[in-house]
């Protein structure tokens, strides 16, 4: 991460508990240098344990990572940003609107047969991505399922996934009605 990027980032990070007094201790680890294992890791589609050596060690990385999943500070993090960004470009930090779209990827034959199914409208034997987007196209809410999981079925667990004060609305060829959020 440049100088530039992690300064962006910076004010956007939760703040550890040992800071706002509520015990604990210090973390180990620079938080830059946590996120850019991370980073690298996800950019290049290594095992935890292929970690280079010039990253702190895979196992604190994980447990950081693990950490944040677990306690939601990855979406808080990306909410952060994503307000960030839509204040940037003059809208208001809360998107109000979403669209919500879905994508069949046929899978490898090493995804096992109970995490995949077959699209018949695409013609697809893999996943399914769901996702919302504001208007901006900035995420709201992703999910993968089978591919044979109706697009309708899937909206109503995605839709809960956003604020309810957002209004959605399928993409552009969706023939199916979309359920009321």
């Amino acid at each position: 991460m440049s100088d530039a990027e992690w300064a962006a980032v910076l004010p956007l990070l939760p703040v550890p508990g040992w800071m706002r007094g509520r015990g604990g201790q210090p973390e180990a680890y620079c938080h830059r240098a946590m996120l850019d294992a991370i980073c690298y890791l996800v950019d290049n589609g290594i095992k935890w344990r292929a970690m280079p050596t010039d990253f702190p060690p895979w196992d604190r990385v994980y447990a950081f990572f693990r950490r944040w999943r677990d306690h939601d500070l990855v979406r808080e993090f990306h909410d952060r940003l994503r307000g960030q960004v839509r204040m940037r470009l003059g809208r208001g930090a809360e998107p109000t609107a979403g669209v919500i779209d879905s994508q069949s990827v046929k899978a490898d034959a090493v995804v096992g047969a109970d995490s995949r199914g077959f699209d018949g409208g695409k013609l697809v034997n893999g996943r399914k991505r769901h996702v919302v987007v504001d208007t901006l196209g900035l995420l709201l809410g992703v999910m993968v399922t089978r591919a044979d999981v109706g697009d309708r079925a899937a909206a109503h667990v995605l839709l809960g996934q956003v604020p309810p004060r957002i209004t959605s609305w399928p993409s552009s060829g969706r023939t199916e009605a979309t359920p009321a959020h």
